[in-house]
């Protein structure tokens, strides 16, 4: 299992930090989305018995400010996400083929209220039909955010976990992609997957699809690097050598 997290100067410990509590809890993986800096990425793998990917989340105001960020991104790092959290965010994020991960669409910015500094965009959207559509035919996955969940209290806790059973709905009908993630932003916050398959079981998401989302992480950075690769062409091609028929 995969996680992806928040470091600094985006979330408050940095890459090293949540590397450390990631290999405690038992991640293969951890998926590092920052805007602002760039890990020694090559030094953590050689220091930590799993693996450390970089990652970038996006956060803009617009469409029109996120679609360079995006294309900039997705030349530099494996993993490309973009925050949503408005209706016209969300829509852009999922009819993009460059994107890998729609953040956040109920939320933007936000993390369940806390207060932790970060930039305050976003916060009305919504998925509908249509966007879990376009999520299924570009392959972009809607992230099903526990971080309310865990850190949030009383009524904006009840209304996000409404949220989050009617995405599922929307997800499993149009079988749409979709990962899972308790969008840590400081070491402290890091669950282990297990505590957030029993979460997903008791929320009323379920055990196994919650667990589905969390190892979609991992396969979505195992596809990336392979597309990275200089074998690459297209889906299902690839350069290489290959045996003639005698």
């Amino acid at each position: 299992m995969y996680e992806a997290v928040h470091a600094h100067p985006d979330g408050r410990s940095t890459a090293a930090r949540f590397a450390t509590t990631a290999e405690r809890y038992g991640y293969a993986g951890v998926i590092v989305r920052v805007d602002d800096a760039d890990p020694d990425y090559e030094r953590l793998r050689e220091a930590f018995a799993l693996d450390v990917v970089d990652g970038a989340e996006i956060v803009a105001p617009d469409p029109q400010h996120a679609s360079g960020a995006v294309g900039n991104a997705r030349t530099k790092h494996t993993v490309v996400v973009v925050a949503g959290g408005t209706d016209a965010l969300n829509r852009f994020a999922v009819e993009q083929e460059r994107v890998d991960v729609l953040a956040r669409p109920f939320e933007g910015t936000r993390d369940g209220g806390e207060g932790d500094g970060d930039r305050r965009v976003g916060g009305d959207g919504d998925v509908n039909h249509v966007l879990a559509k376009a999520a299924r035919d570009n392959g972009v996955r809607i992230e099903v955010n526990l971080g309310p969940v865990l850190r949030s209290r009383g009524g904006s806790r009840v209304r996000h976990l409404e949220k989050l059973r009617r995405l599922k709905r929307l997800l499993e009908h149009y079988d749409a992609p979709y990962v899972v993630s308790a969008n840590a932003r400081s070491h402290l916050q890091l669950r282990s997957h297990r505590e957030l398959v029993a979460l997903g079981r008791e929320i009323g998401l379920g055990a196994e699809w919650t667990r589905e989302g969390l190892a979609a992480w991992d396969r979505l950075v195992k596809r990336n690097r392979e597309r990275l690769s200089e074998s690459f062409i297209a889906p299902g091609i690839e350069r290489g050598r290959y045996e003639e028929d005698d």
